[in-house]
């Protein structure tokens, strides 16, 4: 009997940072792990062109996030890693979503309007239709779940819609995928409790990149509050509490464990507990990525690999949308 597909990508913009590690990329490995899934994780290249960027670092952010995916555990013998851009099945199934899709249904989604507000220079086309490509990325390979945060929820449920859209028009040919919740952690800045922890604060984050020393110089001068008191309250206590998260996500630890554990012990002893864990939880992963980076020749080689697969299951899927809606003949 067959596994069920699983689908999900992550764009290679820059550097990745813990916030993205713990609710994505750990979260790949855990899935894949389980022996329960087909899994299809690739690296959503189409999708990057939608910011600002230089053509020339393109290249170099994609090998890097390849390597990120091999370093963290996401393993090209048990998973299908691959290139989005090497699948055109993707943007021509796309395009043949975008005709069934009406311009108010994307005018609503969350994400467009704040990524308008976020790059106000750049507000164009594909950022606008994003959410039919992320349909198609899923719906071509027939994927029945994709992991996702609550603040994703809104995309999958128009790839939902689309699917049965077209299949009530034409005739079933798509899975209306499911999603599985995963916890994704409300990291925040270091720097700045009140502001998400994003690349575009490179101070107050702690990037998977980030060598031992500067992990611990980052955590050790976040800041946190005039009481002294390690306790959870995300109100009142917003910077020690967005440190005890980074804790109980990396120890495994609860919070109220923590609590107990650090009663009566001041900031800088928590400070330099959690900048030991962070360091200790992530040397592997640098000295397997730094190995990574080395092979050049293999990492273009695993991508090539996993695209040709991705490709064929792509292409036999389009060849069956495209007889449904009579261009095949």
């Amino acid at each position: 009997m067959n596994k069920p597909v699983l689908v999900s990508g992550i764009q290679p913009t820059g550097k990745l940072h813990i916030g993205n590690y713990l609710g994505a990329l750990k979260n790949f490995v855990d899935l894949q792990n389980s022996g329960k899934y087909e899994c299809y994780f690739f690296i959503a290249d189409l999708h990057s062109l939608t910011e600002d960027f230089e053509t020339k670092e393109k290249p170099g952010q994609i090998l890097n996030l390849l390597a990120d995916y091999l370093a963290a555990g996401i393993d090209p013998k048990k998973s299908t890693i691959f290139l989005q851009s090497r699948v055109p099945a993707h943007s021509e199934l796309a395009w043949i979503l975008n005709t069934i899709t009406p311009f108010g249904e994307l005018g609503r989604m969350t994400q467009f309007k704040d990524k308008a507000i976020a790059q106000k220079q750049n507000i164009n086309v594909g950022l606008f239709s994003y959410p039919v490509l992320m349909a198609a990325d899923i719906l071509i390979y027939d994927a029945l779940v994709v992991p996702v945060g609550d603040d994703q929820l809104q995309h999958l449920e128009i790839t939902r819609t689309l699917a049965r859209r077209f299949n009530s028009k034409f005739g079933k040919v798509f899975i209306e995928p499911k999603p599985i919740l995963t916890k994704v952690p409300r990291l925040m800045s270091l720097d700045d409790p009140k502001k998400k922890m994003s690349k575009s604060r490179p101070g107050g984050c702690l990037f998977l990149d980030d060598n031992e020393k500067d992990m611990g110089r980052k955590i050790k001068k976040a800041v946190t509050d005039s009481e002294g008191e390690i306790k959870f309250d995300f109100k009142k206590k917003p910077a020690v509490s967005n440190l005890m998260g980074i804790y109980s996500e990396l120890s495994g630890d609860s919070i109220e464990k923590i609590e107990k554990d650090f009663k009566g012990k001041n900031y800088g002893e928590f400070k330099n507990q959690l900048a030991e864990l962070t360091s200790s939880y992530f040397e592997n992963f640098r000295k397997e990525k730094k190995s990574l980076l080395g092979k050049e020749k293999e990492l273009k080689l695993i991508l090539e690999k996993g695209s040709e697969k991705a490709r064929k299951v792509a292409d036999f899927k389009i060849e069956e949308v495209k007889k449904k809606i009579g261009l095949n003949f």
